[in-house]
């Protein structure tokens, strides 16, 4: 199912909605990719779980501002603005058209968020500060935009990273989140793959994530 929401003049969100009732929820960015993800959660055995997908702007450095509240840099300078706008999109608006239109509303402990390269960045932030909302994230291949904080909160989502051998900018990302996570009493599993950064890598690990974060 896809659907236009107001948000930025009109941005689809796509839920793959599973054949039984849900038992968990994945929210995500780059919602264009969930027919793959959706594809490797029905080859697993897993806890019907459902994906909500809020797609991603077709401009890759206003995607990158949407989802990372990183500082700026000489070479990059972030828009706090457009990333405060999205995430109020994100965690309200795409959450109430999910529990509108598809009567879901899953307390913390059933519900994720998720994301992939500049997505696992949204996927964390919206985790770090959305605790009560997500109770875990799914993240891969992070991107660096986005980087531990000096002080992390006290309450921390269960966190589940993956990256690969080949991709080694994404893999020390991915490493230095688990790391600050452990330090700070977090509750995480870092996976390191052989291969590269792309679709091959992360709908492999996605129902691995799944069943870490939801298996019965």
């Amino acid at each position: 199912m896809t659907e236009t929401l107001e948000y930025d003049g009109g941005r689809q969100v796509t839920a793959y909605v599973p054949a039984t009732a849900a038992e968990a929820v994945v929210f995500a960015g780059d919602g264009h990719l969930i027919p793959s993800w959706a594809a490797a959660l029905e080859a697993a055995d897993l806890p019907p779980t459902m994906i909500v997908g809020a797609h991603r702007v077709a401009d890759e450095t206003l995607r990158l501002h949407e989802y990372s509240p990183g500082r700026s840099t000489a070479a990059f300078a972030f828009d706090p603005h457009r990333f405060a706008a999205h995430e109020t999109f994100f965690v309200e608006d795409v959450r109430r058209w999910a529990a509108t239109r598809l009567a879901v509303g899953l307390p913390a402990g059933r519900t994720a968020v998720f994301g992939v390269s500049a997505g696992a960045e949204l996927a964390l932030a919206m985790g770090l500060r959305h605790p009560d909302v997500y109770g875990t994230v799914l993240c891969a291949s992070p991107g660096a935009g986005y980087q531990p904080p000096a002080t992390l909160p006290d309450r921390l989502p269960r966190t589940y990273l993956v990256a690969g051998t080949e991709e080694p900018f994404f893999l020390a990302n991915a490493t230095r989140w688990a790391d600050a996570l452990r330090e700070a009493g977090g509750d995480v599993v870092m996976a390191e793959r052989a291969g590269s950064h792309g679709n091959t890598l992360w709908n492999h690990e996605f129902p691995l994530m799944v069943a870490w974060a939801f298996g019965h």
